[in-house]
């Protein structure tokens, strides 16, 4: 037995009876068959950065950390194609070199590409899909070992799901993006009343290339964060190492010691998160897209995420609100609320309509289920789907409803993997189990 694997935020780990780093797509692909021929169940990780159980292994583990070369770069067409195991962090410098940039990308930069895509990882802008939509094209290494690449043009249904594909359909060897001209973002964080941010909700959303809120629930504050797109070559005043420096010390060791206080003394939860709330300061600054879009999480947490129909969001808050001022809960991290375009990968959480994603979140040492059980209730009475690499508890018969291709994706995964190779505990959960999944059990015994 290996040593245990663990995720960022150290609510899962795994025990992977093997663990393998290959270099290239040709040893993923004989990994694959050999696992299968020993009755064990693959898993390809990035960087651990989800907070579900998306990529626990149960047997194989695969880390794609030597397969994260830059395989190609079109700038003419914007063209990239990467190796799986590509951190953004990494990427997107490389990107500029070549005078390119992913159009839109979440608010850390951490995981690899794959893993990003996989979960349905998103940013903010309600003119912008998720990270998934400008893939281009895949490469997969299927069950039975066979590699294929699928497109809009080749092989379109694999493509349809694969792209938010959670690892079930095959492993991910390399992802063609389409991005587009380097630009910057002009950044303008403000301190809002609550009252306001929610009466002005859709107006800020759609003046503003991207557009997102942070609200501590004990607090009648909100942190808004307006995002303007302009040219690379515009002057840019980006913020200084000293306001850096002050930033990450304020948001990272001195967060620490905040939470550290409220874990001890749960009473002062409250005052805390106002006294973060009033510390919220007005500032604008421009850098690349890059440098802005993404920002560091030094202080760990546990999180879930549900997308909603956007014309619901403000109710939603509402009630969420509301729970936590009835049951005294004390919640010492912000919600955090951001606006997506519709897409249609079968199983993204934007598919076919406009969305309003609701992130919770709690410090990892304090009690977090009944506040999130509270905010899964909520958001799913508003037909709520939730981020694949967040925490949640729905089955897969919850939800069936609420993605209208769900049975075409399992119909697809059953055709592709009947055996349930690429499955583990949490997508036996959500996608049901594989049709022939006993078949692997008995080749393992």
């Amino acid at each position: 037995m290996t040593s245990a694997w663990r995720n960022w935020a150290g609510n899962e780990q795994a025990h992977p009876v093997r663990v393998l780093h290959p270099a290239d797509t040709a040893e993923v692909a004989e990994a694959v068959k050999t696992a299968a021929g020993d009755g064990h169940r693959v898993k390809a990780i990035g960087a651990g950065h989800s907070f579900s159980p998306v990529a626990v292994a149960t047997g194989v583990q695969l880390r794609l950390h030597r397969m994260a070369g830059l395989r190609s770069v079109d700038r003419e067409t914007g063209l990239v194609t990467v190796d799986a195991g590509m951190p953004l962090w990494r990427l997107n410098p490389l990107l500029a070199e070549h005078g390119l940039a992913m159009e839109i990308l979440g608010d850390i930069d951490r995981q690899t590409v794959s893993g990003a895509i996989s979960t349905g990882t998103h940013g903010s802008g309600t003119r912008f899909g998720g990270i998934a939509t400008q893939v281009r094209a895949l490469e997969l290494v299927l069950a039975d070992g066979s590699v294929v690449t699928c497109s809009p043009d080749v092989r379109p249904e694999l493509f349809a799901a694969a792209r938010v594909g959670l690892g079930a359909l095959g492993v991910i060897t390399a992802v063609t993006l389409r991005c587009v001209p380097l630009f910057a973002l002009h950044a303008h964080d403000a301190a809002m009343p609550v009252a306001e941010t929610l009466d002005r909700i859709h107006e800020l959303a759609d003046t503003n290339d991207h557009f997102e809120f942070f609200w501590f629930p004990h607090s009648t504050t909100t942190l808004t964060r307006r995002f303007r797109r302009m040219p690379a070559d515009a002057p840019l005043k980006p913020i200084g190492a000293v306001s850096r420096r002050l930033d990450e010390t304020v948001s990272g060791v001195g967060f620490e010691g905040l939470n550290r206080l409220g874990t001890r003394f749960p009473g002062l939860v409250p005052p805390i998160t106002r006294f973060a709330a009033r510390a919220m300061s007005t500032r604008e600054w421009s850098d690349l897209s890059y440098r802005i879009f993404a920002s560091p999480r030094d202080v760990r947490f546990h999180e879930g995420e549900f997308a909603i129909p956007r014309e619901h969001a403000v109710e939603a808050l509402r009630e969420i609100k509301r729970w936590i001022d009835t049951h005294d809960a004390k919640v010492s991290f912000p919600l955090e609320v951001r606006f997506a375009a519709p897409d249609d990968i079968w199983l993204s959480t934007a598919y076919g309509r406009d969305s309003c994603y609701i992130a919770f979140h709690q410090y990892h040492r304090m009690p977090y289920a009944p506040y999130f059980e509270a905010c899964e209730s909520i958001l799913g009475a508003y037909g709520g789907r939730p981020h694949w690499g967040k925490m949640h508890e729905l089955d897969a018969e919850r939800l069936r409803p609420r993605y209208a291709r769900f049975d075409e994706f399992t119909a697809l995964r059953d055709t592709l993997d009947p055996t349930g190779l690429f499955a583990n505990p949490y997508l036996d959960r959500v996608l049901g189990v594989a049709p022939e999944a006993e078949a692997l059990a008995s080749t393992a015994r």
